[in-house]
C-alpha cells in the first residue's frame, strides 16, 4: 500500500493507539471521522482537534470514507466494517496504516516484550531534547509530552512495535530495537518458538540495522540471525561484548545512575529520573540508538537524564496520611516481578501492598506459577478477577489459584473479586510509609483515586 486516502474513518478510533494514529493523519490534513462504543477523553480531544467523531457503530458512518482503518479489537460483525467491505472502499488494520505514515521517513520501531513503552518515549524525549521533533507513535503518555502521538517536523519517526499479533512486520523499518523476547501473548504464539520466529521476521523487514539486549538471551540471539542478512548489529547491556556496555550500575529510590561505554570509549555517567535495574537497561537501548544516528554522546545522555516517566508505568497516583499509592501496567510474570523490586527500592522501609488484576484467561492459564512466583515477593496481595479483555473463559485459569499458590510459597494473598472490599482490605492493612501498587493491563487502574480516598476517610 502506497498511500492512505481520503476521507480515512477509524473504527475503534478511541483506544491509544488508534487515536494516536488519528491525530497524525489530522495534523498531514486528511479529513478523519472515527466511531467507538464508549465516549471517552480521547474522542473529545479528537472531536477538538477537527475529527468526525460518533459513539457507536453504524454503518453510515462510514458514507465517504475512501480508507477504514480497523482496530484489532473489531470484530468481522461490526456494521461499519461489514458496510466497508461491501462497498468495495479500503480496508486496513492499524499496522498498514501506521506503516504507510512512516514513509519518507528514518523509522525507527521499538520492540519488544517488555519495556518497549518505556524505551520509546526515552527515545523520543531525548530525540525532542536535541532539537530533532521527531514524529511518534507510543503505546503509552510519557509525562514530558504528554500525548503518545505527534507529527514532527524533523526526519525521524519512532515507533512502538507491539508483537501481540504479529502485525510488527508491516512497518518495514530503517532501524528497530529489540529489547527482550520471551513468550506472551499465549493466544498468538504457541510456544518459544513462535514468538522467536516473529522477532526475526520483524527483524529480516529491518532495512538497515538492529539494537539488541545482550543480557537477554532471545533479543541477543537475534544479533547472527540480522548480521547474516547484512544488517549492522549493535548490543547493549552489562555484557562485556556489549556496544554499549553499563557499569558501576547504582538504582536508587527516585533515580538510576550508570557509566556508559560505546565500543570501548567511555562515555561518562548517565543518570535517569527514575528507578529500576529495568529502565537502566531501557535507557541504554535509547542511548545507544541516538548513537548509531550520530547524535552528540554529551548532548544525548543529557536529555535522556531529563526523562520523568510514563502514564501507567510505575506512576505515582497520590499519596495520603504517609502512604503513597503507585499504578503500573505490569501484567506479565517478568514485568510483575521488575516492578515490585523497584516498589522495594522506593519504600525501603515500607511494606509493598499489592491490588493485582491478571489479563486474559489464556495469560493466567499458561503462567500461573510464574505469576505467584513474582507476587509472592509483596508483603500481602489482593488478586482480583481476570480482566478478560473479550476473551471467553479457559479452564484452569483462576485468580483464587494464583492467590493459593503465593500463600503455599510463603507469601501472604487472599482472593478478592469485589473491588470495593478489596480496596478497603489493602487500606486496613496499609499503614504509614507502605506503598500500595495496582497493577494489570484491565480497569485495575481506576482504582487508586478510591484508595487515597479511603485512606483518607479512615479512622485514625
Amino acid at each position: 500500500m502506497n498511500e492512505l486516502l481520503a476521507p480515512i474513518h477509524f473504527i475503534g478510533i478511541g483506544g491509544a493507539g488508534m487515536s494516536g494514529i488519528a491525530r497524525i493523519c489530522i495534523d498531514r490534513g486528511f479529513a478523519v471521522s472515527g466511531s467507538d462504543v464508549t465516549d471517552s477523553t480521547a474522542l473529545h480531544a479528537l472531536t477538538l482537534q477537527g475529527a468526525t467523531i460518533y459513539v457507536g457503530h453504524d454503518e453510515a458512518h462510514i458514507a465517504d470514507a475512501r480508507t477504514v482503518v480497523v482496530s484489532s479489537a473489531i470484530r468481522e460483525e461490526n456494521s461499519e466494517l461489514r458496510g466497508a467491505r461491501a462497498r468495495g472502499i479500503l480496508v486496513i488494520t492499524r499496522a498498514q496504516a501506521l506503516a504507510t505514515l512512516l514513509k519518507g521517513y528514518t523509522s525507527v520501531a521499538v520492540a519488544g516484550t517488555h519495556g518497549k513503552t518505556t524505551t520509546t518515549s526515552m527515545l523520543t524525549i531525548t530525540l525532542q531534547g536535541l532539537g530533532m521533533d521527531p514524529s511518534f507513535a507510543i503505546g503509552g503518555t510519557p509525562h514530558d509530552s504528554r500525548a503518545n502521538s505527534h507529527h514532527g517536523t524533523g526526519k525521524v519517526f519512532v515507533v512502538e512495535a507491539d508483537e501481540s499479533d504479529g502485525s510488527f512486520i508491516e512497518y518495514h523499518p530503517d532501524y528497530a530495537i529489540v529489547t527482550n523476547v520471551e513468550v506472551d501473548h499465549v493466544d498468538h504464539f504457541a510456544d518459544e518458538q513462535a514468538i522467536n520466529s516473529a522477532f526475526e521476521a520483524l527483524v529480516a523487514t529491518v532495512k538497515k540495522g538492529v539494537i539488541l539486549c545482550a543480557d537477554d538471551p532471545g533479543s541477543a540471539r537475534l544479533s547472527a540471525f540480522a548480521r547474516k542478512r547484512g544488517l549492522e548489529s549493535y548490543l547493549y547491556g552489562q555484557a562485556a561484548e556489549a556496544d554499549l556496555r553499563i557499569s558501576h550500575m547504582h538504582t536508587g529510590s527516585d533515580k538510576s545512575l550508570y557509566r556508559a561505554t560505546w565500543q570501548g570509549k567511555t562515555l561518562g555517567e548517565v543518570t535517569i529520573s527514575i528507578p529500576g535495574a529495568h529502565n537502566v537497561l531501557n535507557s541504554a537501548a535509547a542511548l545507544a540508538m541516538t548513537l548509531v544516528i550520530n547524535a552528540p554522546a554529551s548532548e544525548a545522555i543529557a536529555h535522556l537524564g531529563t526523562f520523568s516517566g510514563v502514564g501507567r508505568r510505575f506512576e505515582l497516583r497520590g499519596s495520603a496520611r504517609g502512604i503513597r499509592v503507585f499504578d503500573d501496567y505490569a501484567h506479565h510474570p517478568t514485568e510483575v516481578h521488575a516492578t515490585i523490586a523497584t516498589a522495594r527500592l522506593v519504600a525501603p522501609s515500607g511494606r509493598v501492598i499489592v491490588i493485582f488484576q491478571p489479563h486474559r484467561y489464556s495469560r493466567t492459564a499458561a503462567f500461573s506459577n510464574q505469576f505467584a512466583e513474582s507476587l509472592r515477593h509483596a508483603d500481602f496481595v489482593l488478586l482480583l478477577d481476570i480482566y478478560g479483555a473479550g476473551e471467553r473463559p479457559v479452564p484452569g485459569a483462576s485468580s483464587a489459584a494464583i492467590s493459593s499458590s503465593i500463600n503455599a510459597l510463603g507469601g501472604a494473598s487472599i482472593f478478592e473479586p469485589n473491588l470495593m472490599t478489596a480496596i478497603e482490605a489493602a487500606v486496613n492493612f496499609a499503614r504509614e510509609g507502605d506503598l500500595i501498587l495496582t497493577m494489570g493491563a484491565g480497569d485495575v487502574t481506576s482504582l487508586p483515586p478510591q484508595i487515597i480516598a479511603a485512606i483518607n476517610e479512615r479512622q485514625s
